[in-house]
């Protein structure tokens, strides 16, 4: 039996080993080792794809760095941030390091699954993770939480072209609820004078925390104003929904904002209101477009959280599409005519 174990990122090894060094569970995707002060995460796409759907993963990079997708725990029923997951959500506050693994075959004779071990991992500051809709165990569709782990400050993990997302098989679509989820922020462990390097880890970390503040402000900003919109809708009688897409050949799903079913519009909002913001709108909402059923006479619309400039104004006027915003009195353009 194993009592201690380097952890070197590219090594391959079993949940056994990890068990014996460390004193956590086998059997699970997400095994803490309170005394290790240490979270195991073990990423096995494969078994995603029994279930339909490919959310586990390399995603495309974004604007902070690259990002991995992680299927969090539970086998039916809504996922909730608590639990084997809320120890994902935690584990900074906590002080204890995340370690990602992915699946990588069986070992000869024995048939025990081996695991590549990727690196440190942290969860995303901006957003701990996404909600999306996949079925469980019990085949009943219900929300997944997918967990977007970000490489820990000084890893280079050893992932490989394999770990990208799989792409979708065929694409679709599903309505689902209009309920605005923003997770809550990863809090941060506090600035102590331990070891060097956990100072230069934190303050690394600090940074990028600072960075994306105002990100997450402007996160906060979005879902209060679909939050109101949706009391404004159900109020005035409408039916607002939520959506997402598949694409054949892509990995992931795209979340539409809101759909009014009642008036079959397509909103995109954003929480700010600037050109940038408006340009991108624009563009998500004539990619969600094409693949929303019934598109012929489906309207789109930009919603915003004040009014734009009379240029931006007038530039959606001119690619027939509406504009709302929010006022003190409620949504100036709506009802859409």
């Amino acid at each position: 039996m194993l009592t201690t174990l380097e952890l070197v990122p590219g090594m391959v090894t079993t949940r056994e080993d990890i068990a014996a060094a460390f004193g956590c569970g086998k059997y699970q995707g997400i095994e803490p080792a309170d005394e290790a002060g240490k979270v195991f995460v073990y990423s096995d796409p494969s078994a995603g794809e029994e279930y339909g759907y490919t959310f586990d993963g390399r995603a495309e990079d974004d604007d902070f760095g690259p990002l991995y997708m992680y299927t969090g725990a539970g086998t039916s029923g809504d996922q909730k941030p608590s639990g084997r997951n809320g120890s994902l959500l935690t584990a900074a506050k906590k002080n204890r390091e995340i370690h990602l693994f992915i699946e990588h075959g069986k070992a000869p004779g024995s048939g025990a699954k081996l695991q590549r071990y990727i690196g440190q991992m942290v969860v995303d500051l901006i957003q701990p993770y996404e909600v999306h809709r996949g079925p469980g165990q019990d085949k009943v569709m219900r929300d997944v939480l997918v967990f977007r782990f970000r490489p820990a400050p000084g890893t280079t993990p050893a992932w490989t072209e394999a770990d990208w997302q799989k792409p979708a098989t065929k694409s679709g679509y599903e309505i689902t609820d209009p309920g605005v989820q923003v997770p809550e922020p990863v809090v941060l462990p506090k600035q102590s004078g331990a070891k060097v390097t956990k100072t230069e880890q934190h303050h690394t970390m600090d940074t990028v925390a600072e960075i994306q503040a105002s990100q997450r402000k402007v996160l906060l900003r979005e879902a209060e104003l679909v939050t109101a919109f949706i009391e404004h809708l159900t109020a005035a009688g409408h039916e607002p929904q939520g959506m997402e897409l598949v694409i054949e050949g892509e990995p992931g799903k795209l979340r539409v904002d809101l759909y009014d079913a009642t008036d079959h519009v397509l909103y995109e909002a954003k929480g700010l209101t600037t050109r940038a913001n408006v340009r991108m709108a624009i563009g998500q909402l004539a990619d969600y477009r094409r693949r929303v059923p019934n598109n012929e006479n489906l309207r789109i619309a930009v919603l915003l959280p004040s009014a734009p400039t009379p240029d931006v104004q007038a530039l959606l006027a001119e690619l027939n599409i509406e504009l709302v915003y929010q006022t003190e009195d409620g949504f100036a353009g709506w009802p859409i005519v």
